[in-house]
């Protein structure tokens, strides 16, 4: 049985026993209170009626002419009883012995051993109540009172009915309240199971799908739920999760692929030429010039390659960042002059502005260099021959900010969303690993900025970089990673 289902039972299903099994007491409680206090009540209602009219027999006091006035008015009102289909009505002397009866004859089968009349001359109400079977197995009740005046011989009046049909009336109630109390479990139970059910089985089916991911097996997906709920939103963050897995996964593969064709192909002309130069004897030939060149080209592009994976790994595992007071102009000027021999060698043009004041940002100057030095890379590569790159920087309040835009190919939409994320190349991507972008995207959000990237295909990119102004203690906004 599932977990859930036992907690149901133990919990919910339990209380709603509790809850159905008081009200059902209490209903037949009152109930029988209701039949069996009715008879009752009717009997002492007679009894008020007789005593009422003895109470106007005679005058006042205990002479022996009121006395035997009223025990004539008692024994002539069994005499004349007009309920006698309903009732029993007798007269009881002081020991309890019958005087008289409505019928006119003794039924021994009314008698209850004198249990009645007991309880009413011991009793402070002066009246006495018993139910009890004759020897027939006739169900009875037997109500005694005892007589407020003086009536001769007579103590008490005694009233006997039958109560084959109130027996009826409450099996009745007994046999629906049961069958009510019956359906009502029934149907808590079904529903409860059935809405159980509806939360099992897809957790079943989240449970088998979630071990079949975790085993490697990415294609599996949920079927979409019928409720939107909190099952139906779960079944979508599986389905969800899936797919950003199998978006990894296959990023991860075509990084591998990517990776590997950029080592193969510098190491290829790496080995190539060192052959090449092994046959050559003469440092003035040109191919031997050519040779050292391209060499020094590819290793520099292979330790570039190298030093930005390791880079990412060393964000991915936790770096810490050197930060200090740094003049965010100076720092990006640096990075200009850094990469401004490449632009013209690769035959562009670089616009750029110095600002005359200095912009305090708190950075690790290290970091913020290889954030600028990214982000032109990326304008180099993508800018046409004789392409021009704009490099602005400007500031607010409370930010500076560093634009760099280039005229080359732009980005898909469908790829702008993902050029931060980690081994991503876009489908017009060049050569690379793939995550440059997200080491940038990686660094500004640990010195508390931002990456912004627009793009417009056939126009060119723009890549924003935002960091706050650096105020006199704001020293613990950066932590180190």
């Amino acid at each position: 049985m599932q977990s859930i289902t036992r907690r149901w039972l133990r919990g919910s299903l339990l209380i709603t026993i509790c809850i159905l099994a008081a009200a059902l007491g209490l209903f037949l409680y009152y109930s029988h209170q209701n039949l069996y206090g009715g008879v009752q009540r009717a009997m002492q209602a007679r009894f008020s009626t007789v005593e009422g009219r003895l109470q106007a027999t005679g005058t006042a006091g205990s002479s022996q002419a009121t006395s035997e006035s009223r025990s004539q008015s008692l024994r002539r009102t069994v005499e004349q009883f007009d309920e006698k289909d309903k009732f029993e009505f007798m007269l009881l002397d002081s020991s309890g012995v019958v005087l008289a009866t409505s019928s006119g004859t003794m039924n021994k089968n009314l008698l209850s051993e004198g249990r009645d009349f007991y309880q009413a001359v011991t009793g402070s109400t002066g009246s006495g109540v018993v139910t009890f079977r004759t020897a027939d197995g006739e169900h009875v009740m037997a109500v005694t009172s005892l007589v407020p005046y003086a009536a001769g011989n007579v103590t008490a009046m005694r009233l006997v009915t039958s109560l084959t049909l109130v027996d009826r009336q409450w099996y009745s109630t007994l046999m629906v309240s049961f069958g009510v109390a019956a359906v009502v479990l029934g149907f808590a139970v079904f529903s409860g199971l059935f809405f159980i059910r509806t939360i099992v089985r897809p957790l079943g089916q989240v449970e088998a799908t979630a071990n079949r991911i975790a085993h490697g097996d990415l294609t599996t997906r949920l079927p979409d739920a019928p409720y939107d709920d909190e099952i139906g939103r779960l079944c979508k963050a599986i389905n969800q999760m899936a797919e950003d897995l199998t978006k990894t996964e296959r990023m991860k593969n075509e990084f591998i692929s990517s990776v590997s064709h950029e080592l193969r192909t510098p190491l290829t002309s790496i080995k190539g030429w060192v052959e090449t130069i092994a046959n050559i004897r003469d440092p003035d030939d040109e191919n031997y010039r050519k040779g050292i060149t391209i060499i020094r080209s590819e290793t520099d592009r292979l330790y570039d390659m190298v030093e930005e994976l390791l880079d990412f790994s060393r964000l991915q595992n936790g770096i810490k960042l050197n930060c200090e007071v740094l003049d965010f102009v100076a720092e990006a000027t640096d990075a200009a002059l850094f990469v401004e021999a490449r632009i013209r060698q690769e035959g562009l043009h670089l616009v750029y502005d110095e600002p005359p004041e200095p912009y305090p940002v708190w950075a690790d100057p290290a970091r913020l260099r290889q954030v600028f030095v990214n982000v032109f890379d990326n304008a180099i590569k993508y800018s046409p021959p004789e392409g021009t790159i704009f490099f602005t920087l400007t500031r607010t309040a409370t930010t500076v900010t560093a634009s760099i835009r280039d005229q080359g190919r732009g980005i898909a939409p469908d790829d702008l969303q993902n050029v931060k994320m980690k081994f991503f190349k876009a489908k017009n991507a060049v050569r690379g690993s793939g995550i440059g972008l997200a080491v940038v995207d990686e660094i500004t959000k640990a010195l508390g900025g931002t990456a912004d990237i627009t793009s417009t295909l056939g126009q060119g990119t723009t890549v924003t970089i935002t960091l706050p102004i650096y105020h006199a203690g704001q020293e613990h906004l950066h932590e180190p990673l």
